[in-house]
């Protein structure tokens, strides 16, 4: 009787000894779960978290002291947060998922599998990007990966194969790239020729807004991951050939921080 009654009091008083000790009160059933677990609802959030930016960049973006990705690209400013892309380029923009494949790591319990993503972004008007992130389930791989990829937005110049008519439709000149053994070459072409790219690659030409182009893969290109960064790499050159009509000597401007230093001097004002 004396071991019941030690029993008994250590239920009340937390457990000791042989008494495992109670799990505590859960709340009435009335009130919920108790524990103060209420308003945890899985119900959508309403309306989006408004941006508060945190770099100089973003700060002007969205007081509209900067108005298009050209004015970014010009001066080579990194862009550090993927809404910059959201607010400049808004609905243009448009994703795809390239690739998803397991990656494990051996750990002493045995093996960890992680999700990786390649995610292609671009608004079919010569700006493109692709990001890739591994996470532990697909949607925050995929998720990861589009905001990666946002913020490796490039410039893509596009130009003629002949006479200088019309839009331009097809890469300015003969460009490569080259991602682990896979090396992708784009080749001007005539116009109606389309994109003569195998699938990945023509994805991403599509999406960054060529029309007509020849390719030539060597090394593994069934590895698709590398196959995408090559092709990503060679639309990326296009703006660092200087073609004889970009000989005109440039005429340097101030950079948008210099430019607008009084505005950026002013505290930024949280809400």
């Amino acid at each position: 009787t004396r071991t019941k009654m030690a029993d008994a009091e250590g239920e009340k008083r937390g457990g000791f000894g042989r008494g495992r000790g109670g799990r505590g009160g859960r709340g009435d059933r009335d009130g919920g779960r108790g524990r103060g677990r209420g308003g945890r609802g899985r119900g959508d959030k309403g309306d989006k978290e408004e941006w508060v930016p945190v770099t100089k960049l973003g700060r002007l973006v969205k007081e509209g002291k900067i108005r298009s990705v050209e004015e970014i690209f010009l001066f080579s400013l990194p862009i550090k947060e993927y809404q910059i892309v959201d607010h400049l380029l808004g609905p243009a923009l448009r994703d795809e998922v390239m690739k998803i494949m397991p990656v494990q790591k051996q750990t002493t319990a045995g093996q960890r599998t992680r999700f990786k993503c390649y995610v292609a972004v671009g608004d079919g008007a010569g700006h493109i990007g692709l990001g890739l992130k591994a996470a532990k389930e697909v949607a925050t791989a995929i998720r990861g990966g589009i905001i990666n990829a946002k913020m490796n937005l490039v410039p893509v110049r596009r130009g003629y194969w002949g006479l200088n008519a019309g839009q331009p439709h097809t890469v300015p000149c003969k460009v490569s790239g080259k991602c682990g053994s896979v090396r992708c070459r784009l080749i001007p072409a005539p116009r109606g020729s389309g994109i003569v790219a195998s699938l990945i690659p023509k994805k991403l030409l599509t999406m960054a807004g060529v029309e007509d182009v020849y390719s030539s893969t060597t090394g593994h290109s069934r590895t698709r991951g590398n196959l995408a960064m090559a092709v990503y790499y060679a639309l990326r050159r296009t703006s660092s050939f200087l073609s004889p009509e970009l000989w005109a000597p440039t005429h340097f401007t101030p950079t948008p921080q210099q430019e607008h230093t009084d505005f950026l001097a002013k505290k930024a004002i949280k809400n």
